[in-house]
């Protein structure tokens, strides 16, 4: 994992940071987060303290301003730490960067003081981004907005304070709001199980009638299925395979996927917006294989529960389909030998 860079002048700081997190606490506590029922929220905790809920925030608001490049290089090393508390973490920054990228307002500048120090921490519910039939819409009512519908994956629940929704909106708008994650009539939440990163609290949000304020709304525009397609969110969410694959390549010590991480790596991060799938099926696809070589290596120890290889290889296999989109689908498809009969849903 050492080997991933950024350019930016102050990344190698953030990247030291990152990795001592990673090496010194994350790894060694990996196997306990996995078999927990959700991440603690010390370990959440230690992210707030190296500032790292700030990381795509601006120095103005507190945060470390860090490049595009030192985002994809820090999500990749404290994957490689530990998967489940870094997904947890790494959705924190959605609502950071819009709130970066609206008009400047005082009401803003104190959410985005608070969220760059980890003192109110975010997840997403984004049911009303996503193509086909409407999961989740919002109507104006009044001053304020009316949420009803569902969002089938909200990721940290009971480790958040607020989730970014989105949700469909009048004239075919695409409605963006702050609501606090918090069960209450209205607002209830189903626990979705997973094979990896189980306690990420994952859960499908029901929304039956939940008011928010007219201060809660970040932005309204034109609801676009290509929305769902952001090139840099797609790109960001592989380098989540490629942490997995450095931890594998250093427990595995020297071997030829070790060139081929710093290829996947170079592959991911300079791809165009078309070739973005292809290097995302790479870069899982080489999880995998790093991973099952790792279980073969290790022996019957790999076949333990919660063992780091056993751990590994479950959170290869859930990267094969997190974050996925038709294409990379298609290109995983292909390059482990069979080709897609049907699209499915991805998480």
């Amino acid at each position: 994992m050492g080997g991933a860079t950024t350019t930016d002048g102050d990344g190698h700081g953030i990247l030291e940071i990152a990795r001592r997190l990673a090496d010194d606490v994350l790894f060694p506590a990996a196997g306990g987060i996995d078999t927990a029922d959700a991440v603690p929220r010390s370990q959440l905790d230690l992210f707030a303290d190296a500032g790292l809920y700030g990381l795509v925030g601006s120095a103005d608001h507190g945060g470390l301003g860090a490049s595009p490049s030192t985002v994809r290089a820090a999500v990749e090393v404290l994957a490689g730490g530990c998967l489940t508390t870094t997904f947890v973490w790494a959705q924190h920054h959605g609502l950071v960067r819009a709130l970066e990228a609206a008009a400047p307002s005082p009401g803003w500048d104190r959410w985005l003081r608070r969220l760059c120090r980890g003192e109110c921490r975010a997840g997403l519910a984004l049911g009303g981004l996503l193509p086909g039939e409407v999961r989740l819409r919002a109507e104006p009512v009044g001053d304020g907005w009316v949420v009803e519908g569902t969002s089938p994956w909200v990721s940290g629940w009971g480790l958040i304070d607020v989730v970014f929704v989105a949700a469909r909106g009048p004239d075919d708008t695409l409605v963006w709001l702050i609501v606090d994650a918090v069960e209450r009539e209205g607002l209830t939440a189903d626990r979705q199980h997973l094979g990896a990163v189980d306690a990420s609290v994952t859960v499908t949000a029901h929304f039956a009638g939940v008011a928010v304020a007219a201060d809660r709304l970040v932005r309204v525009e034109p609801y676009s299925p290509a929305r769902y397609n952001v090139p840099d969110v797609l790109r960001q969410n592989g380098y989540l395979a490629l942490g997995v694959a450095g931890r594998c390549c250093r427990l595995l010590g020297p071997t030829p996927f070790d060139a081929e991480l710093t290829a996947c790596r170079d592959r991911l991060g300079h791809a165009d917006e078309p070739g973005i799938a292809a290097a995302r099926a790479a870069a899982s696809e080489l999880a995998l294989r790093a991973a099952a070589t790792l279980v073969v290596h290790s022996g019957s120890r790999a076949a333990i529960r919660h063992e780091h290889p056993e751990r590994l290889a479950r959170e290869a296999l859930f990267l094969l389909v997190f974050g996925t989109r038709p294409p990379i689908r298609a290109a995983l498809l292909g390059r482990l030998g069979s080709q897609p009969a049907e699209q499915g849903q991805a998480v």
